[in-house]
């Protein structure tokens, strides 16, 4: 049973970690976690980390206001509502949470987009949206960048 264990880890645990290390964010360095309260990405580790399945390239660590929360709401993604089943505790304004690129890009081109933590927003992002314009939009503060 043992050798199973092992087996998994090397197979599917691993190769896991191993890309998490290789993960860079816009500045083409190491990609900081977004945040763990409430535990957000892709993969719920904290970080806006992507991968093949990953559809909606939840690449964007953004620190949300009421206006982006009801403007996602307006187009059918309710990210305030709490859906315990999934462990998802709803966001309120001023939590970092790790949103899908074209979404943010769809709200910087509404007026509605919230700051972005460049550290931690995954290099995929700069196939949506230029560096130069997510500088415009970056937390420039520790205030600025929420919780966690």
């Amino acid at each position: 049973m043992t050798n199973f264990f092992g087996l998994i880890f090397i197979l599917y645990i691993l190769p896991m970690e191993f890309d998490k290390v290789l993960d860079k964010n816009v500045f083409g360095e190491k990609l900081m976690t977004c945040s763990t309260d409430p535990m957000t990405g892709y993969f719920r580790d904290g970080c806006c980390s992507t991968g093949e399945s990953d559809f909606g390239t939840h690449t964007v660590c953004a620190v949300v206001t009421e206006e982006f929360l009801k403007f996602s709401k307006e187009r059918g993604n309710d990210l305030m509502t709490p859906l315990p089943a999934y462990r998802f505790p709803g966001l309120k304004p001023g939590d970092k949470w790790c949103l899908c690129a074209s979404r943010w890009k769809e709200a910087m081109d509404a007026n509605v987009a919230p700051k972005v933590v460049l550290e931690a927003t995954h290099e995929g992002t700069l196939r949506f949206v230029p560096l130069e314009t997510l500088i415009k939009f970056a937390v420039v503060s520790k205030s600025e960048s929420g919780k966690d």
